[in-house]
């Protein structure tokens, strides 16, 4: 004779300590779940509400520079070592260490002002160009007890360097003045010199996918791309305004940002430099660096408007915008090499360090904690499009100065679309051409 008996687990259902959340059975099958949907409208919603409420970016602020900072520059292998060049011209060039918030090292680098720093690829040395026409070489680690920190070349050059970036792969690295000058980290003279125009070069930037590109923008208002084989410029596109730098993208080979002068940014695939792919459109001011996250998704831009604001690659919108009481114009930004934290250097003497997701908790998740972010996560996605929603994941509290401006300038748009209609609307049928936002500040393109 057969019995059947209920058995249940307790294993399914008790708790194993005092301290633990009840266990309850979940069925997922929807036609038991008539109010699913406005069930998780309600949790989007105040996941939303509270992903505002946490939104905290500012982490730190590194004070001891006497001037302005001028230029960052990651360590290739340390997440938690930073450099950085300012304009005095006593302790010129600093190292930090991030995770104690601490300057680990001062080096009197240069005469005047720093103009460029970069790391090389392995990180056991770096490179400094100044305003006293020197190339120099530094180790990373510090001088033994009683030796001079004394750099490891120094290369004299004929006129001010205005910039520096090593290759990402071998010992060479370039240059940017009156020239773009490509150097073997041996020699004393370049190993090719290469120009396009007259005008003094801002920026030059290696392309860390395809390593012998290297991308410079002049005060000509161009942007110059070069082969490094064969020491030539391929082509070059000229703007309405001044690009002050550019930026490639880390993991596709052929997109570069360019931060410009008429307050936007513009992300180009270097193919086809007649229309840019996207015109990145919020700063209120002229727009002075570049960074781009390692995932290649997102960058970081700092303006003259004290704000950095960071934008998704395909979006011509900003998802975000730092900025605190104290922080003058933005000189210089870095995204960090994990993605999660940015990196800002101003006029007043400090680096700033902010998480790259406001609302984002610091320090070890629990298992139970990364599951409830990663649902919310996909609650919002799936909401985000709402109206109700989308006010309050967008808001953002600004400065009045930016305030104020964006107002004027949404006012000097509108005065400019709606003379633009006027004139075709009275003119003959198809003698007005129409440009799109996208050409309008392509000046052209010359190969």
């Amino acid at each position: 004779m057969k019995v059947k008996m209920l058995s249940r687990n307790p294993d399914n259902y008790v708790r194993e300590t005092k301290l633990d959340l009840q266990r309850v059975p979940r069925n997922y099958d929807p036609t038991l779940h008539p109010f699913e949907v406005p069930r998780e409208y309600v949790r989007a919603l105040n996941a939303t509400k509270l992903e505002r409420v946490f939104a905290k970016p500012f982490l730190a602020s590194l004070d001891g520079h006497r001037d302005g900072v001028n230029c960052l520059a990651k360590h290739p292998k340390s997440l938690a070592t930073v450099l950085s060049g300012a304009c005095d011209g006593e302790a010129s060039v600093r190292i930090w260490n991030l995770t104690k918030r601490k300057c680990i090292r001062t080096i009197q680098a240069h005469e005047g002002f720093v103009r460029g720093i970069c790391a090389r690829f392995c990180g056991t040395s770096f490179f400094t160009v100044g305003d006293d026409k020197t190339v120099k070489q530094w180790k990373m680690d510090g001088p033994g007890y009683g030796e001079e920190d004394e750099p490891l070349h120094t290369i004299l050059g004929k006129t001010v360097y205005t910039g520096i970036d090593h290759h990402w792969k071998e010992p060479v690295f370039a240059t940017c003045g009156q020239q773009v000058d490509i150097w073997d980290e041996q020699r004393t003279n370049p190993i090719c010199s290469m120009t396009w125009g007259f005008d003094s070069i801002s920026s030059v930037k290696f392309n860390p996918i395809e390593t012998f590109l290297l991308g410079s923008c002049a005060s000509d208002r161009n942007i110059v791309l070069y082969d490094m084989r064969q020491a030539t410029p391929l082509k070059k596109v000229i703007l309405d305004m001044r690009t002050n730098t550019i930026c490639w993208n880390p993991m596709e080979a052929f997109i570069f940002t360019a931060a410009n002068e008429d307050y936007n940014l513009y992300t180009f695939d270097m193919r086809a430099l007649d229309t840019p792919v996207m015109v990145h459109m919020d700063h209120v001011s002229a727009v002075l660096d570049v960074d781009y996250s390692p995932t290649g998704k997102e960058f970081v831009s700092a303006s003259f408007d004290k704000s950095i604001r960071i934008f998704p690659v395909d979006k011509s919108r900003s998802r975000e915008v730092y900025h605190t009481k104290r922080m003058q114009h933005v000189i210089c930004v870095k995204w960090t090499s994990d993605s999660k934290y940015i990196m800002c250097g101003s006029d007043e003497m400090n680096i700033r360090l902010w998480k790259a997701n406001a609302s984002e908790k610091l320090g070890v998740l629990t298992s139970r904690e990364k599951a409830a972010t990663d649902y919310n996560q996909k609650l919002k996605e799936k909401f985000q499009h709402h109206p109700h929603i989308k006010r309050i994941s967008r808001h953002r509290h600004l400065p009045k100065s930016i305030y104020s401006q964006i107002q004027e300038q949404r006012i000097m748009k509108e005065a400019r679309r709606r003379k633009e209609l006027n004139r075709i609307k009275h003119s003959k049928p198809g003698s007005v051409q129409i440009v799109s936002e996208k050409k309008k500040h392509i000046v052209a393109v010359v190969k």
